[in-house]
C-alpha cells in the first residue's frame, strides 16, 4: 500500500482527543499505537488487543510518525527548558 494511501487512514479532530492524530473511526491515537510498537508490542498483538484495527492502520501510524520527524507534518513540539 502506497504511503498516500496509508495517511488517509489517519484524522484530527478537535472534538476528538483534543485535536490528536487519531485512526479514522476510533478513538485510539496514533501516539498510542507507536508507544505500544516502541515498548515491543508487535503488530500481531496489537491487531489482537484492537481487533477492530487492521494491518494498514498500524502501518498508517508509522509512516505518519515517518512524515512528522521529516517536517512533511507539521507537530507542534514543546520548548526544551
Amino acid at each position: 500500500m502506497k504511503a498516500k494511501n496509508l495517511l488517509k487512514r489517519i484524522t484530527a479532530d478537535p472534538k476528538i482527543l483534543g485535536g490528536k492524530p487519531i485512526i479514522r473511526g476510533t478513538r485510539l491515537s496514533v501516539e498510542l499505537i507507536l508507544e505500544l510498537l516502541a515498548s515491543g508490542a508487535t503488530e500481531a498483538e496489537i491487531l489482537q488487543d484492537y481487533p477492530h484495527l487492521k494491518s494498514g492502520d498500524v502501518k498508517a501510524c508509522l509512516e505518519y510518525a515517518v512524515r512528522s520527524s521529516q517536517n512533511e507534518i507539521y507537530v507542534d513540539l514543546e520548548r526544551a527548558g
